[in-house]
């Protein structure tokens, strides 16, 4: 084979391997790091702010958010299961009060050979929310390393998927975590779960 024809195989092949990664998704541990840790950095600074949970007082003490270190192992790609015969169910909060949910699906993944189950829940009430999901869930670092109430993860509803995105390096502490004046669901019992997911944030104290 001559060298232009080899150049232009090695060209093509590059391409065809360049496209199947963008199609798959496909991003470096690097740059998955560095950009997990600038939305860190954006929270922080909107912690600063005036809509943040704390108080002018303690918004001069604030050093920022604890983390664990980015780690791909826990974004992962889950399989949907949906619900045939959807209920509400009520999730209790922090400060004795109730919450109302419409059941979605769902979301079942593996880690460490050890197979999860996560409910994930549908947003009713009136108002800029209504028809989100809800994930709220709790595990072995609950309590220890993470908020003893357990975390939440924002997810994103795609209509006719049969999978979820599920990035626990983005698991974030309800408000609640940092003062008692707001109110938070509790993870629903078959969210807790019996593994430890040492991804996204800790316990603030």
């Amino acid at each position: 084979m001559k060298q232009s024809q080899i150049l232009i195989a090695v060209f093509v092949i590059s391409i065809i391997g360049f496209i199947f990664y963008s199609l798959q998704g496909g991003e470096s541990a690097e740059t998955y790091a560095e950009d997990i840790l600038k939305e860190r950095e954006e929270k922080d600074f909107q912690m600063t702010l005036q809509d943040s949970p704390f108080s002018e007082e303690d918004k001069k003490e604030f050093k920022g958010l604890q983390y664990y270190a980015p780690n791909m192992k826990f974004r992962i790609s889950a399989r949907l299961s949906p619900i045939e015969s959807k209920k509400m169910r009520i999730l209790t909060t922090n400060d004795g009060l109730e919450t109302r949910y419409l059941e979605y699906a769902y979301a079942n993944f593996s880690i460490n050979e050890i197979d999860c189950s996560l409910l994930i829940l549908e947003v009713t009430e009136a108002g800029p929310n209504r028809g989100t999901l809800f994930l709220a869930f709790a595990d072995e670092t609950s309590a220890r390393e993470t908020y003893g109430a357990g975390r939440y993860l924002d997810i994103n509803k795609v209509p006719g998927s049969t999978s979820i995105l599920l990035d626990f390096n983005k698991a974030y502490n309800p408000y609640c975590a940092y003062t008692a004046s707001y109110s938070c669901p509790f993870p629903p019992k078959e969210n807790i779960l019996p593994i430890a997911i040492e991804a996204g944030e800790k316990i603030y104290h």
